[in-house]
């Protein structure tokens, strides 16, 4: 494994350690304010709860963000170039197996990567960008979708956004108890004898423990996210030997204004996109999921005849500054520099009238539409509850039988 991507790991698992050590922080302080040396107790729960959702985020944690967004497994006759790609880019990779190919019913451009290992991975692109993107486009997404994966980001990014979650959760639960409790545990703390003004101090640290803890742990799950897009963008360059390839996909993908409809902030880091509506007017800020994607292509727009890690990290201090263009020495000494791969002479337009109608196709082949063609030469589209044995053609007149294998 190259020592920047242990680096990478090493100051990411210490960022995630700080947020469970946040979550327990806020266990421990509520306990002590709610019960009397209750501190154990919270710290119990908290841990608990924290252990059964890692657990389930873990092992299920790909499934889950694949059943939230609503993707639908494809094979290699569904769509051959898709699946052509992923397995390219996987090979390059020198993944030990290839990753679950799915497509979300979703006009949006965007993609996503999960799965717990390289072993159990899979890759998502939703039909708006498949009906998009040409191949070299769809080809640098993929590869930057590659490298989370054998990066192993999407099993960090998970458990990361469990114990968001999870901190999110308990807090929420605390400041609704003490709503609804009307302060009236405060009170009889005060009149209380023996430690009632402790209490008291343990409650006020805890309210504001429940109210920033969120926040603290939202900076720390967006400052990971934000770091290893950038590793991820050169990873895809050298996968791919095409720099442009990228820099194109991410200038449609962040022109693009549709809203991706299962778009969450706890999933959001795991898109090459941020999916949720307005991210793009706070893409510099602190509570970015992702670098701004301006910035993104013009490093790679500036890297010169040759790839390699070392090129892309002179682009990258050239556009954002030495000292956030930073990989270790002992990955430079080792790199291997390949030329920039040509453009492929005769490669289509990106998008077309008919790509997109390939893509709305295989959505809906996936999700049980039946396909008819009429003796006129018209082709239809029934969904998958149509209630009638036939339907008549709109242009002749004919009656089609709806279910015609049957």
């Amino acid at each position: 494994m190259w020592e920047q991507i242990r680096s990478n790991k090493r100051k990411s698992i210490a960022l995630v350690v700080l947020i469970a050590a946040l979550l327990l922080g806020l266990g421990y302080t509520i306990g002590e304010a709610v019960v009397p040396q209750g501190g154990f107790i919270g710290l119990a729960v908290a841990g608990a709860v924290w252990a059964v959702m890692s657990l389930m985020a873990y092992f299920q944690g790909g499934n889950i963000l694949l059943a939230v967004s609503g993707g639908k497994e494809i094979t290699h006759d569904d769509h051959p170039q898709l699946f052509n790609v992923v397995e390219e880019m996987k090979i390059a990779a020198a993944l030990p197996r290839m990753p679950k190919v799915y497509i979300v019913n979703d006009m949006a451009m965007n993609a996503f990567a999960t799965g717990r290992s390289p072993d159990k991975a899979a890759v998502a692109v939703t039909a708006g960008l498949l009906g998009k993107l040409n191949r070299d486009e769809l080809q640098g997404v993929i590869a930057h979708e590659m490298s989370h994966i054998v990066n192993r980001d999407v099993l960090l990014m998970s458990m990361a956004g469990v114990l968001l979650g999870t901190i999110v959760m308990v807090s929420e639960i605390f400041l609704r108890g003490l709503w609804h409790s009307g302060g009236g545990r405060s009170r009889r703390y005060q009149s209380s004898r023996g430690g009632g003004q402790a209490q008291v101090v343990m409650m006020v640290v805890a309210l504001v423990l429940a109210i920033l803890a969120p926040i603290l742990a939202k900076l720390i799950y967006f400052a990971i996210s934000r770091r290893r897009e950038y590793l991820a963008d050169a990873n895809a360059v050298v996968l791919t030997r095409y720099p442009e390839g990228l820099a194109r996909a991410l200038e449609r993908i962040g022109g693009d204004s549709a809203i991706l409809a299962h778009g969450n902030r706890a999933t959001a880091p795991m898109y090459i996109k941020n999916p949720l509506k307005g991210a793009a007017r706070h893409a510099t800020s602190l509570t970015s999921t992702h670098p701004p994607i301006e910035e993104r292509i013009r490093i790679l727009r500036s890297i010169g005849g040759n790839v390699s890690y070392a090129e892309y990290r002179n682009a990258w201090a050239e556009i954002a500054g030495k000292g956030r263009a930073h990989m270790p020495a002992s990955v430079l000494a080792q790199d291997n520099e390949a030329e920039v791969r040509k453009t492929r002479e005769g490669a289509p337009e990106s998008g077309g009238r008919r790509q997109l109608r390939d893509a709305g196709d295989l959505v809906r082949k996936l999700n049980g539409f039946t396909f008819l063609a009429c003796a006129c030469g018209l082709r239809f589209k029934l969904p998958p509850d149509y209630p009638h044995d036939a339907v008549k053609c709109p242009r002749c007149g004919r009656r089609v039988a709806a279910n015609p294998g049957k």
